[in-house]
């Protein structure tokens, strides 16, 4: 079988294609948004809230009416969706409970002597829920502090959040980033629930997992990265499954022009990588993408197939920070322009643009401006805000006169 050759445009042109970023904005409503993440297996889910959560970001970039609400109800209200965990903490399809039937088996034996400090007030955790629903840890006793994950914490919080990943319960609903958890009996059908692992051996859960990454970006190589966060997947499970999948068909391999290692795609993503090669071209739109989008998953293969070499920096130490503490990637046609640094008030609802920072060799016109007002007022509607303030030396950079304008507009 052929190896397709592409050019990094043609290569871009289709990983944008693939992720419903060329152009953004084009699908719609909740069934857009199940669209997208069933295509994509899941997408991250990050508590921070300062430009908006990223697991909201990575669909206003791809749903033109994208509402929080609107993702709330596909999760709390239909259970279509999970809270759960994949890459890393994620939201995930309801249909793919029984594929992660090993981690949460496994759980018990991973934390070991944490898991064990809960036992014990388990049975009355799950007393407690079953005689007064939906439960958050606030709603439990058991104050005493313990050692956790990532700090010390709760007891009563310990023993929902062991429940939470051997599977006993789920996130019922948030207040805010605060989760309630009930039986997952309750909201889990029970052909889903009861459901057999369908991938038994390492082999196949392999294959499984490297094909769910290939498919959550759309062009994946096989080399260690970002992309294979949380799947405790070694190198030579990876360099298996890759093999199998391709002698199966299920990927195919993909050259691309000043790219030395082999990318892979999705076997059934062929027809759409042929209607890119058609050189269709929409008018370029821009979008804010999210600091964890799927597309930015892998950044050495961002850096090399759109020349921009991209960090989040929350976790940076501020005198390490090349750029800011939440930045986001500015998309515009089949580029990445520029990055951005905007700050939400909620009480005032204005919108602060702290920062923007042109990409190098980026040649801002009137069009580009205007698709990035379109693009700012978009986003402005999803964050909830009527005014744009702009940080010092914004309004004068060159280029941003559509923000000068914006923000003029906006403080009438």
């Amino acid at each position: 079988m052929e190896i397709p050759a592409l050019t990094k445009k043609q290569a871009r042109r289709y990983i944008l294609t693939y992720q419903d970023l060329y152009p953004p904005r084009k699908l719609r409503g909740r069934e857009g948004i199940l669209s997208y993440i069933r295509k994509a297996g899941c997408i991250q889910y990050d508590p921070l809230h300062v430009a908006g959560h990223n697991h909201e970001l990575v669909l206003q970039a791809r749903v033109g009416d994208f509402t929080p609400r609107m993702l709330y109800r596909l999760l709390y209200h239909d259970r279509k969706l999970l809270d759960g965990w994949d890459k890393n903490m994620s939201i995930y399809p309801m249909e793919d409970w029984p594929c992660f039937t090993r981690g949460r088996e496994g759980f018990a034996d991973h934390m070991n002597a944490r898991y064990r400090q809960a036992e014990p007030i388990i049975p009355q955790v799950r007393r407690a829920i079953e005689e007064r629903g939906p439960l958050s840890s606030l709603d439990l006793d058991h104050d005493e502090v313990v050692d956790w994950w990532w700090s010390p914490t709760r007891l009563a919080r310990v023993a929902l959040e062991c429940m939470y990943f051997t599977g006993e319960v789920v996130v019922h609903h948030k207040v805010h980033t605060r989760r309630v958890f009930d039986l997952a009996s309750r909201h889990i059908p029970e052909e889903i629930l009861t459901a057999p692992d369908p991938n038994p051996t390492d082999e196949q859960y392999h294959d499984w997992l490297v094909a769910r990454r290939i498919g959550s970006i759309g062009l994946l190589w096989n080399r260690p990265g970002d992309a294979f966060l949380g799947s405790g997947l070694k190198a030579a499970g990876r360099n298996g499954a890759f093999a199998r999948l391709l002698d199966a068909g299920k990927i195919r391999e993909v050259r691309v022009a000043g790219i030395e290692h082999p990318l892979y795609m999705p076997a059934g993503a062929m027809p759409l990588l042929d209607e890119v090669l058609k050189g269709r071209e929409p008018a370029p739109q821009a979008a804010f993408l999210a600091p964890l989008d799927n597309m930015l998953w892998d950044r050495r293969l961002i850096a090399e197939l759109f020349g921009f070499d991209y960090k989040w920096e929350v976790y940076t130490p501020v005198d390490q920070r090349k750029y800011g503490y939440y930045v986001l990637p500015v998309l515009y046609g089949d580029r990445l322009i520029a990055r951005c640094e905007p700050v939400r008030d909620r009480k005032t609802k204005t919108l602060t643009l702290v920062n923007w920072w042109w990409e190098e060799g980026v040649r801002p016109s009137k069009r580009m401006g205007a698709a990035l007002s379109r693009c700012m007022k978009k986003y402005m509607r999803y964050m909830g805000v009527d005014r744009l303030i702009l940080g010092e030396g914004i309004a004068d950079m060159k280029g941003m006169e559509w923000a000068a304008r914006m923000r003029d507009e906006s403080a009438l």
